[in-house]
């Protein structure tokens, strides 16, 4: 593998640089989401349509303490991606050592409270009827790893930050080919049912933390961390939380819509409707992982070319993000759209979920060719360190949008008003992130007469 430097973000043409960190990350996210679907296939095949509710249950909790990783991850590595653009590798090194240690110490205390509180939680999340007990057993199993994913997950954005996304990729393939691996050991030749999901769970989890640990200690890294790099630096912390708030907002919004969409799904239609609504959920994360891909690729190179005020390259990087990202996306909109029956089949036989998720599905892609513009959007304020804009537009979609929608619509449409809920806000989301990226770019990023753009 040719030697990458994080110095290529500020110097290579944008469109080859942008596939470059793009096509990994894509990778990666496909990899990780593609175990999530067969982990999903293997729980429904199995073990039942209620297995695929209760693990619906489960994920928003686990996932909100692993954001704590990842939330810390990208408020601290979009601040060394500008410190590398600046040459200044001591704070580079400070900001890695303060978001090891807040990682740990904050997921930890997470997941002491998440197990002390498990039969409240649970219950809260969804975990009702039929649900409970299969969802509390794999709840508790989970959480026994999730620190290990929280810090992984911080760790990966920071082998991406500083210019390394084929280990990034790499960082998420073997957890998730360990996952499946596991799975199969577990609940088809040992027969363990929800518990062995679970195991196979937490386990990934462990190889993915193995892989970044060998990473940061190998030569591969320009990150070599000392024991006085680990000590808490207050103005540090303040800079890793302002920004890391962005992301640790996004995945409690997504927290809370899980627990509001499981429990009106649950009064609306039952099991059924849960179960619908988690397979669509898991082809959210599955199928728009070329759109993410971009995205993640997007903010490195924004956030480096930022730092060094190559303002004529960081508009480019904008552009050609949207334009990639929107192409990626409609090609998804045009598959779901056609095979939306063929989709769910693979979940499950289960005639009545089989039934019900395909209408809910088209209806929750419907606006998926303009997502681009307001993932793209939202990400360029958090890679240039503006934390208010960015917090505001990774809120707007589902905090100030969908959320309302989903409590307002059914009430006179049932439960057809919480599907269209779905594209409505996407819609509304992007309206307010275009008008605010257009402001940026028209006030704040004057191209400079010495920068000479490459694409």
């Amino acid at each position: 593998m040719a030697k990458v430097s994080s110095q290529d973000l500020g110097t290579q043409p944008i469109g080859k640089l942008l596939i470059k960190q793009a096509v990994p990350a894509s990778i990666g996210i496909l990899v990780m989401s593609l175990n999530i679907l067969v982990d999903t296939i293997f729980v429904g095949q199995w073990i039942g349509s209620i297995a695929i509710a209760a693990i619906n249950v489960v994920l928003p909790v686990s996932f909100f303490i692993a954001a704590l990783g990842m939330s810390i991850g990208v408020g601290g590595s979009s601040i060394i991606s500008r410190a590398l653009g600046a040459n200044n590798q001591k704070k580079a090194l400070k900001i890695f050592g303060n978001q090891i240690t807040l990682t740990l110490v904050l997921s930890i205390v997470m997941v002491a409270l998440g197990l002390w509180f498990v039969d409240a939680i649970v219950p809260a999340f969804g975990g009702k009827g039929n649900i409970l007990q299969p969802a509390k057993m794999y709840y508790i199993i989970v959480l026994y790893g999730v620190p290990l994913l929280a810090l992984s997950m911080m760790g990966n954005t920071v082998i991406r930050a500083v210019g390394k996304p084929k280990f990034a990729m790499y960082a998420m393939m073997i957890p998730s080919v360990g996952n499946l691996v596991l799975d199969y050991i577990f609940i088809i030749i040992m027969d363990l049912g929800m518990e062995g999901a679970a195991w196979a769970t937490t386990g990934s989890y462990l190889l993915c933390f193995a892989f970044i640990l060998w990473f940061f200690l190998s030569k591969h890294s320009e990150l070599k961390l000392k024991q006085q790099h680990f000590g808490l630096n207050m103005p540090i912390v303040s800079e890793i939380g302002s920004l890391g708030f962005v992301t640790l907002s996004r995945q409690a919004v997504v927290s809370v819509t899980y627990l509001f969409m499981n429990n009106i799904l649950f009064d609306l239609g039952g099991e059924t409707s849960v179960t619908a609504y988690a397979i669509v959920g898991r082809m959210l994360m599955f199928a728009l992982f070329p759109v993410y891909g971009i995205t993640q690729g997007f903010l490195p190179i924004a956030g480096f070319n930022y730092g060094a005020k190559k303002y004529d390259r960081v508009k480019l990087t904008i552009y050609t993000a949207i334009k990639y990202a929107a192409g990626l996306a409609t090609i998804v909109f045009i598959l779901l759209m056609v095979f939306p029956e063929t989709i769910t089949r693979f979940f499950t036989s289960d005639v009545e979920v089989v039934k019900q998720t395909p209408p809910a599905m088209r209806w929750v892609f419907a606006a998926t060719p303009i997502i681009a513009l307001q993932l793209i959007g939202a990400a360029y304020f958090q890679a240039i360190g503006k934390a208010k804009q960015a917090l505001l537009l990774t809120l707007t979609r589902q905090g100030f949008f969908f959320i309302p929608l989903i409590f307002i619509l059914p009430s006179f449409y049932g439960e057809f008003g919480v599907w269209v809920s779905f594209p409505i806000a996407d819609v509304l989301a992007t309206l307010v992130t275009a008008y605010f990226l257009n402001r940026e770019i028209t006030r704040n990023l004057k191209p400079k007469s010495q920068s000479s753009i490459q694409s």
